[in-house]
């Protein structure tokens, strides 16, 4: 199961097909966290402008990012 590259996640320039696959599969945990988050009202700790903070995911905008 291969899934098409997203174009916001960054690229991998390494030259093992594992290290390649890295950046995709960080973005679809960090989906999969997001929708977690909404559904269980849980916050999500994010990194934003060199800081960690708590953030509220709501639940119909979690699938879209």
């Amino acid at each position: 199961m291969s899934a098409a590259p997203n174009p916001i996640a960054p690229v991998s320039r390494l030259p093992d097909p594992d290290m390649q696959a890295v950046p995709t599969a960080l973005f679809r945990a960090a989906q999969r966290a997001r929708e977690l988050a909404a559904r269980t009202h849980t916050p999500l700790i994010v990194f934003k402008n060199g800081k960690l903070v708590e953030e509220t995911i709501p639940l119909d905008t979690a699938a879209e990012k």
